[in-house]
């Protein structure tokens, strides 16, 4: 049995980022995984202040949700992070969140990762965002397992009728 942590940055509940996790989730829990779904649209992520107390105590100044987020990242096997893209690459919560890995970043690596992303434009247009996540998320050390593309969705609810519903039960499984 694995630990499953899955962010998501999608600001719309049952958007298609949404659906996308969700749709893992379900394949991972089926799998006999341990999973929890993060949104983080519901949990206050203040803005990094640059301050780097955080490289003495290893701890951030800010007292929000983003510690606890950092604690279930250390103890997941597996991570996955959505995102729907904004303007070709992740949204700015998504890209806030990680931001605020500075107080735990070199202890953020080992983990097999997925990345979910969605968007309205075909895979060029979302291939900035996968490019993007991978290359952070490599960096901290893990090893990307696969990128699900929610291809040419835009309006709620249209990824249930791609092949990303499919790709995203079984990447779940197979985490």
């Amino acid at each position: 049995m694995k630990n499953i942590l899955i962010l998501s940055a999608s600001p719309r509940k049952n958007g298609n980022s949404d659906i996308l996790c969700h749709q893992f989730m379900k394949g991972a829990e089926d799998a006999g995984n341990q999973v929890e779904l993060i949104s983080l649209y519901d949990k206050n992520i203040g803005f990094c202040r640059a301050c780097y107390v955080c490289f003495k105590t290893g701890k951030c100044v800010l007292k929000d949700d983003m510690a606890e987020i950092l604690d279930k990242i250390q103890a997941a096997d597996v991570l996955v992070v959505a995102t729907p893209t904004y303007f070709l690459t992740m949204n700015g919560k998504l890209k806030n969140t990680i931001d605020r890995f500075l107080p735990k970043w070199q202890n953020l690596g080992g983990h097999d990762v997925y990345i979910i992303i969605t968007g309205h434009d075909c895979r060029e247009g979302l291939k900035l965002a996968g490019d993007e996540l991978t290359t952070i998320f490599s960096y901290l050390g893990n090893e990307i397992k696969g990128v699900i593309w929610g291809e040419r969705v835009w309006q709620k609810g249209e990824v249930t009728s791609t092949k990303a519903m499919d790709e995203a039960y079984q990447a779940g499984v197979n985490a």
